[in-house]
């Protein structure tokens, strides 16, 4: 993204003949920073990673940030530094990418599934509840999964972890830059965690971050993705793994972290542009609840004839995305694994999602035709 995008409506101007559902950008200065770090030496696990933790901490209003190689390994490290392990059961989403799921039974423990909320699409705490009871109150977490950058809703969901005594977690990998009642998701539960992927809202190539207010929790994620070990010498204490980041990887992430506001106002300015130009369609448009800010990882629809539009977006140049077409229950991973699973509204929301572009680099008058197109040259059947 080049620029600063103007305010006001889209105005006519050039569209691309291809508009992609990704496109990831790493400046000038991003270069720059590794070519920097190349040049020190120090490509391990250095200075730019403790540097970028600090920063990225702050970015969340959150006390304590530890840098992981991704996403799954972010997540990995949280479970296992709020005591998840073998024999614990981990109520979550069936509605998500599987990593989710899988850093559960990369752990140990068993991922029990709850359905989801047909509004919002995040996990729906009376359901959690339920399955809970259903379980005899034998839980050990919460995994809450922030979908498509729509934090979930996690003044219930504490309510209920609160109630049964058990941690909640945040999967935050799609929410950089979101908020829930003013705050910053990430910290917001016991621990949260982030992944820099190259199509999230901002990247390091690969990478991921634990997040929390927790010294204890931060401490024990800390020393989990680096052999367990204690200190910065020889006593390891426990067993880890190496799930450090590169501090190449984290001098990226320190450019793309402040772009974020930047990037993240462009993704709903192009929301916007897009619930506009759809509200006299029969799509279903994002839900953003009073008190939550959505940080439009993906922008997500719901029509009745999803793949007769993708078809159709297609021939118009418009690229789209389905996540999730298959819930994880549903994976053959996942036959056998957990307890019985009723998840309807998952299930239904898998033959229902389409994700447009929404990304900083589609412009305003892209949005305006992405949306100018749904409205006014594809057949969308209601849900």
């Amino acid at each position: 993204m080049t620029g600063e995008r103007e305010s006001g409506p889209p105005t006519p101007g050039s569209v691309p003949d291809e508009i992609p559902i990704a496109d990831p950008e790493v400046s000038d200065a991003a270069v720059d920073r590794v070519v920097d770090v190349l040049r020190s030496g120090q490509l391990a696990d250095g200075p730019a990673v403790r540097s970028f933790e600090t920063a990225f901490a702050a970015s969340c209003d959150a006390d304590h940030a530890v840098a992981t190689s991704n996403g799954t390994t972010a997540l990995h490290a949280a479970l296992e530094a709020v005591g998840v392990g073998p024999g614990s059961t981990v109520v979550t989403t069936p509605f998500s990418f599987v990593a989710t799921a899988n850093a559960v039974r990369l752990s140990g423990a068993t991922p029990a599934f709850a359905d989801v909320d047909p509004g919002t699409y995040d996990l729906d705490p009376h359901s959690v509840e339920e399955r809970i009871r259903d379980l005899g109150g034998d839980v050990d977490a919460i995994l809450a999964v922030h979908l498509y950058g729509l934090p979930a809703d996690l003044d219930h969901l504490a309510d209920v972890a609160d109630t049964y005594d058990v941690p909640l977690v945040e999967d935050a990998a799609q929410a950089h830059g979101a908020t829930f009642d003013g705050e910053p998701v990430g910290a917001v539960g016991d621990v949260g965690t982030f992944s820099f992927y190259p199509t999230k809202n901002m990247t390091t190539g690969e990478g991921g971050m634990v997040t929390t207010d927790r010294s204890d929790v931060a401490a024990a994620a800390a020393r989990f993705v680096n052999h367990g070990r204690a200190s910065s010498g020889y006593e390891h204490v426990e067993l880890g793994h190496n799930f450090r980041l590169t501090s190449m990887a984290a001098a990226i992430g320190s450019v793309q972290l402040e772009r974020l506001g930047q990037f993240v106002e462009a993704r709903r300015d192009n929301a916007r542009i897009l619930t506009a130009a759809l509200e006299d369609t029969p799509a279903v448009t994002p839900t953003v609840p009073d008190g939550r800010e959505h940080a439009y990882h993906q922008y997500t629809i719901r029509c009745g004839n999803r793949d007769e539009v993708r078809d159709a977006l297609a021939s118009h140049g418009i690229d789209s995305a389905v996540y999730y077409p298959t819930p994880i229950h549903e994976q053959p991973a996942y036959d056998g694994v957990g307890v019985d699973v009723e998840a309807p509204v998952a299930e239904r929301l898998a033959d229902e999602v389409l994700s447009l572009p929404v990304h900083p680099n589609v412009s305003r008058e892209a949005a305006a035709y992405v949306g100018r197109v749904l409205a006014e040259d594809v057949e969308v059947a209601g849900v």
